[in-house]
């Protein structure tokens, strides 16, 4: 039954076809000759007309899917393209930006240089010693530069180290926050004297008497004494006072003014003097 059935749409198909093809000749060979048309032109016409109707509509349809596509294809080219502009743009920017702050930095450190005993030398901190004895980092300064050990670092915001070691182009600081470095030092608002020592993070001071007045956010700066530090850099603002109901001193911990994670360029006083022990 299938098959008689799929043989009758041939067939069907076939004799369509056949009586269009003899229309359209009808058609042709009537047209040479003759001017009128009759019924059988008038039919012909008809059919040709309703097919060409259909193909047109059909390339029309296919025309505008092929031209969706290519103009799809332009679009993801242009897209591409549009993407790549913009990372660029994005890492133009990023650099502008990061040489903005580079030079607001500078322009900083070039203010203090101004308030600091010459000479002073400017670095770059390249890296930070992996060593777990010392709290230290490395500048692109060394003894051909003029570097020795024990002159002092600083930073817009506060004191940092002294150079601990050096090489011909490069110097190990030992940076105010380890336990190994001392630094003379005064409250600013009442003159008290005592030693900042590093705890690893934070600066202890020491040596302030039971009775003195020591109050949080007080500033902490340098008293000048020992020859290593100028007078009056910042070095923190006290964050907790105890009062010990034993022994002569207080419990000071002392904020940190300049922040040690985050250095990058530094001023090196250059003077002569010893490592503070």
């Amino acid at each position: 039954m299938r098959k008689r059935g799929k043989r009758a749409r041939q067939a069907k198909a076939l004799l369509l076809f056949g009586l269009i093809l003899t229309l359209v000749l009808i058609l042709i060979v009537s047209t040479v000759g003759r001017q009128e048309f009759n019924a059988p032109h008038k039919l012909a016409l008809e059919v040709i007309g309703t097919a060409q109707i259909g193909v047109t509509r059909l390339s029309a349809y296919f025309g505008g899917i092929w031209q969706d596509y290519r103009a799809l294809i332009n679009v993801r080219e242009e897209n591409r393209k549009l993407r790549e502009e913009i990372r660029a743009h994005k890492a133009a920017a990023t650099q502008y930006r990061e040489a903005v702050a580079t030079n607001v930095r500078l322009g900083k450190l070039l203010e203090l240089k101004e308030t600091l005993p010459p000479p002073t030398l400017t670095a770059r901190i390249i890296g930070k010693d992996p060593s777990l004895w010392f709290k230290t980092v490395i500048i692109d300064r060394g003894s051909s530069d003029g570097v020795e050990k024990g002159m002092p670092v600083v930073t817009v915001e506060g004191i940092v180290g002294q150079v601990m070691n050096t090489s011909p182009h490069y110097a190990k600081i030992l940076l105010a926050n380890d336990p190994n470095s001392a630094v003379d030092v005064i409250v600013q608002k009442n003159r008290i004297q005592g030693i900042i020592k590093g705890d690893g993070t934070d600066f202890i001071l020491h040596y302030v008497l039971r009775n003195s007045e020591v109050s949080e956010g007080d500033l902490v700066v340098t008293s000048g004494l020992g020859g290593v530090f100028p007078k009056g850099l910042p070095v923190g603002r006290v964050a907790r006072v105890v009062h010990s109901p034993r022994g002569m001193f207080q419990a000071i911990t002392v904020e940190p003014a300049a922040d040690f994670a985050q250095l990058e360029h530094v001023l090196i006083i250059m003077k002569k003097s010893s490592l503070a022990e």
